[in-house]
């Protein structure tokens, strides 16, 4: 078996171009009896196992070998990749969204229900995810699982999943709230230039910081993941303190005397707040989008995935524990501002809140998130939707290389965009396809509807494509129920997420109370409307690809491979006058 296995792999490396002819072939070959037993995938791990068992179910064009050539190869370790994940899915909402989510359900008892809700759901779907990124080890993230499971019509689902990542993968959010931290930080008036020219100054430094410093880039990450965790350890520590009578707070225990008093009977209410909830816990699947970059994968991801959300999940449940300890459930209500800075000045005074405001100020480039004002009602298309700006940045222009590096067409060739040009090892025009969209959205539109509206679209065609993930990972399992898996979900698991999905998915076509929602004069559902015409172009831009040509007499196909000068391997698209 092992000699067997090693010749196997060793074909795999082979870069030759290959012909469309060469690659239906390839498909329509009978799929082979299992080549690989359970316990030789340690020994393979940094290898593709499924694709060996069956090639009809490499994603798109490149071989695995191909397609994780270049760049700085295998470089991020358990620790790192924890990072990723935790610094990800800690952003602001933590320290803002428990209050909107009590003034949502009206009781301490049935807020912390949900925030359970949320980590039983973010695990569920976080080994879907593991599943899949174990069986295709490669950068992408979606755009690897789709290109495996939905084959036909070819390059249909690439193409969708790049007109939401390109068009709508932008991380201005995050930049415009680092520019008005700093702004109030200093004391300054904030005004509609001055603000926009922070933002903008933010987006560039972290484009060029990852693109011509990778390592510094990857070090701050880090810095600022942990920082994010230092400080919400803190909350927790102090929340236990509380708790034990050591502070001034006079009655630690008035809230949860009588945990569900108040509750809501309103199932809106309830659809509301679950959603902000699976919004602060998102961000578990980001290492799944860097997989090309992380030593030994299938190991790395089965450990960090866990890990990562694990920290965040517990430190959740923890921080409301202290933040309802501090304050009663009508100083939450009435507020008006994040119920970490209220947590704060209850406990150690005004000083403390300005040092917190700081902090938000300092580390703004590593998170945010969105959120309405606390007094009103928090209607289901804001949601606390997190833009952790240095690391999706990272992970965003590894998945535009991707695409570009499957030939997707785009201005000035994809060989361009696919490259780790200039330093050798990080790809830049990946960053500059994420910073052009990001800049539009920080100089063009009015902030006070336009900014919550395009946040609102980011959101819906995302739950659009995990739908179809979660789908094909029922049909992979009933279709190909022989191929190595180094990981596998729990079916009643994935079960209860698709139906998760399928609730996001319709959750924001309910009319809220007065029909009104929180961006008024548009309607409610126009967001839901825009995103899915955003997937609409992309179908559109792929019939233009390849249905259109072919009403003149020519037909696209692959013409070859080519390797560029920084070990990149890219594939090539060439027009042909049909026969």
């Amino acid at each position: 078996m092992a000699s067997l296995l090693r010749f196997l792999l060793s074909t795999t490396t082979t870069s030759a171009p290959r012909s469309s002819a060469d690659n239906n072939e390839a498909s329509d070959e009978k799929v082979p009896a299992k080549l690989v037993q359970e316990s030789d995938v340690s020994s393979v791990n940094t290898r593709e196992i499924v694709t060996i068992e069956d090639p009809g179910l490499n994603p798109g064009e490149l071989s695995f070998d191909e397609d994780t050539a270049g760049g700085m190869g295998r470089h991020l370790g358990v620790f790192t990749c924890t990072l990723l994940i935790v610094g990800r899915i800690i952003g602001t909402g933590i320290f803002s969204t428990p209050s909107s989510i009590l003034n949502s359900v009206g009781s301490v008892g049935a807020s912390f229900m949900l925030w359970v809700l949320g980590f039983v759901l973010s695990f569920c779907g976080l080994f879907i995810w593991l599943e899949l990124g174990t069986m295709f080890p490669r950068s992408g993230g979606e755009k690897v699982y789709l290109e495996a499971i939905y084959k036909k019509p070819k390059h249909l689902a690439t193409v969708i999943f790049a007109a939401n990542a390109i068009l709508l993968g932008f991380s201005a959010s995050g930049c415009i709230v680092f520019a008005s931290n700093i702004l109030v930080s200093a004391g300054i008036e904030a005004t509609r230039w001055n603000e926009r020219g922070i933002a903008l100054g933010a987006i560039f430094f972290v484009t060029l910081l990852h693109g011509l410093t990778p390592k510094l880039g990857i070090f701050i990450m880090n810095v600022l993941s942990m920082s994010k965790v230092i400080l919400l350890l803190f909350v927790v520590i102090t929340g236990w303190v509380v708790l034990g009578g050591g502070t001034r707070v006079q009655d630690p225990r008035t809230t949860l005397r009588d945990a569900f008093a108040g509750s809501s009977h309103s199932s809106y209410d309830y659809a509301a707040a679950t959603y902000k909830v699976l919004y602060a816990y998102a961000g578990w699947s980001n290492v799944n989008y860097v997989l090309n970059n992380v030593k030994d994968p299938v190991r790395t991801l089965k450990i960090a995935g866990p890990l990562g959300l694990g920290i965040c999940a517990v430190m959740y449940l923890l921080a409301n524990v202290a933040y309802f300890a501090a304050a009663t459930k009508q100083e939450i209500d009435s507020s008006g501002v994040t119920v970490a800075s209220l947590f704060f000045g209850n406990v150690f005074g005004v000083q403390a809140q300005k040092a917190l405001t700081v902090f938000v100020a300092l580390s703004a480039l590593g998170y945010v998130i969105l959120t309405c004002n606390f007094r009103t009602n928090f209607t289901l298309p804001r949601l606390a939707l997190k833009r952790n700006v240095v690391t999706v940045t990272f992970a965003a222009a590894r998945i535009n290389q991707e695409l570009a590096k499957e030939g997707v067409p785009l201005p000035f060739g994809n060989k361009l965009w696919a490259s780790n040009w200039p330093t050798g090892k990080s790809p830049l025009c990946g960053l500059i396809i994420h910073l052009i969209p990001s800049v539009i959205v920080i100089i063009a539109p009015p902030p006070s509807v336009a900014y919550p509206f395009i946040l609102d679209v980011e959101g819906y065609p995302s739950q659009i494509i995990n739908f179809f993930v979660v789908v094909g990972l029922f049909w992979l399992r009933w279709t190909k129920p022989y191929v190595t898996r180094p990981f596998k979900v729990w079916w009643p698991l994935a079960v209860f997420f698709l139906a998760a999905s399928i609730f996001l998915l319709v959750a924001p076509f309910l009319r809220p109370p007065g029909g009104i929602g929180d961006t008024p004069p548009l309607p409610y559902y126009l967001y839901c409307l825009v995103g899915i015409a955003v997937m609409a172009f992309g179908i559109l831009y792929w019939v233009a690809w390849r249905v259109v040509p072919g009403w003149f007499g020519y037909e696209y196909y692959v013409s070859g491979k080519e390797t560029l000068s920084d070990g990149t391997v890219v594939t090539l698209f060439s027009a042909k006058r049909i026969d």
